[in-house]
């Protein structure tokens, strides 16, 4: 089972993660109150960088007979988009510029470049999946609807195609994301008409967006119209596929912890707030590709603060670590490769009935709960001695022990 008391998994009492509580409150008071030009002046350049790298590329892909210059076009018209929807669409949308009050760049007026609706991906994305951030039956993007993710959703032979699903998905994320809000929204509508409306609203998103890119900018190549349609498919077809790997990386590589409804019940603010610290993953990046990620690779502040600008992340990031240091929780980062090889099992994995799997599921590399800690009489374990004066030793200090446990290799103490 995925947890369902938080504080005891993480060895923390109720004093404790009220105190680490405060202290993000001090981090993003810190941010909030010196969020000022600089700030602006950053998503302003980002705003008229991504447009330029987008006619820059259009430009090369339709004046340019060289193959090599096309494939640089295509490159660079990805980057466009990808740039558009990670650093700008997404981050926009979650409403973290909109104390400039400039009526271009808030959430409430982006539409951004893709198939998906905005409105219907900011109920899905902002309220049902950070709100309630990979708990089981409540976060719709745990696995999309279409992919067993942990052992708490039910084992069902469709499943056995889930590889096939996820490349599927993986080519196709936009048109993925697209649906995947219309369900939301359509799954609380009040009424059949409600429903109607959303299903309007979608179609005549994926109506003009379909036209822009595929009839519109082919038409106006003229005789090279099909450079321009090729060209388009392929930048949709690397922008999918670097948003999938992007997102799947944050949210369920090991160490992105699942939960259950039950803890959902007698939820604290404070308790929030440890839950997306567990519930999220990092990878780690340089400058140009946490810029290209949308700064996605800070995860874990990103689910801390959704609607902190983006370009604070990097700073907030060594805070976060530092509490996770004081608490002695894990703070969950690989490199991207790592992140995405260890997404990929879990998804080939649990394709598969759980009896053909080793794990239970308390103790599962993908999913645990706070039973993994629990002696044979069911009492809470007791925390190892910390490994050095002065540090704590709780949840990070017993996942690194019991796993050198399995090892063979002398804990620390």
């Amino acid at each position: 089972m995925a947890i369902s008391d938080i504080k005891e998994y993480a060895h923390l009492t109720a004093e404790d993660v009220e105190a680490l509580s405060n202290e993000l409150n001090g981090i993003r008071r810190d941010v909030t109150e010196s969020l000022g030009a600089a700030d602006a002046a950053y998503i302003r350049r980002a705003i008229a960088f991504q447009r330029a790298l987008d006619v820059a590329a259009r430009l090369m892909i339709c004046a340019s007979k060289a193959p090599a210059v096309w494939v640089l076009g295509v490159t660079a018209l990805a980057g466009a988009k990808i740039v558009e929807n990670m650093e700008i669409g997404h981050n926009v949308s979650h409403g973290q510029w909109d104390w400039m009050n400039d009526p271009e760049i808030h959430s409430t007026t982006w539409e951004w470049d893709m198939a998906g609706l905005s409105s219907q991906w900011r109920y899905s994305h902002n309220y049902r999946h950070h709100v309630f951030n990979n708990v089981v039956d409540m976060d719709d993007d745990l696995g999309f609807g279409v992919i067993r993710i942990t052992r708490d959703q039910p084992w069902h032979p469709g499943n056995l195609a889930q590889p096939l699903r996820n490349l599927l998905l993986a080519t196709t994320f936009e048109w993925g994301i697209a649906l995947h809000g219309l369900h939301s929204v359509n799954e609380h509508a009040g009424s059949a008409a409600e429903k109607t409306d959303h299903n309007r609203a979608l179609l005549g998103k994926v109506v003009r967006q379909s036209l822009k890119d595929y009839l519109v900018f082919p038409a106006l190549s003229g005789r090279r119209w099909r450079r321009t349609l090729t060209a388009g498919l392929a930048a949709n077809l690397l922008r999918n596929l670097w948003s999938y790997v992007v997102i799947f990386c944050g949210h369920f590589p090991d160490g992105a912890e699942k939960f259950t409804l039950v803890e959902l019940e007698r939820e604290t603010r404070a308790e929030w707030y440890l839950r997306q610290m567990l519930g999220s993953a990092n990878f780690h990046a340089g400058p140009v590709m946490a810029f290209m990620s949308g700064n996605l690779c800070y995860q874990i502040e990103h689910h801390l603060f959704p609607d902190l600008p983006s370009n604070r992340y990097a700073e907030i990031s060594t805070k976060v670590r530092a509490l996770c240091e004081k608490y002695d929780l894990p703070y969950t980062t690989g490199s991207l490769v790592r992140q995405y090889l260890l997404t990929l099992r879990t998804i080939h994995k649990l394709a598969l009935p759980d009896r053909f799997l080793r794990a239970t599921s308390d103790d599962a590399p993908e999913t645990a709960s706070e039973l993994k800690f629990r002696s044979p009489t069911t009492a809470p374990a007791v925390p190892p001695a910390a490994p050095r004066p002065g540090r704590r030793a709780f949840l990070r200090t017993l996942h690194i022990d019991r796993r050198n446990r399995r090892r063979g290799t002398p804990t620390t103490g």
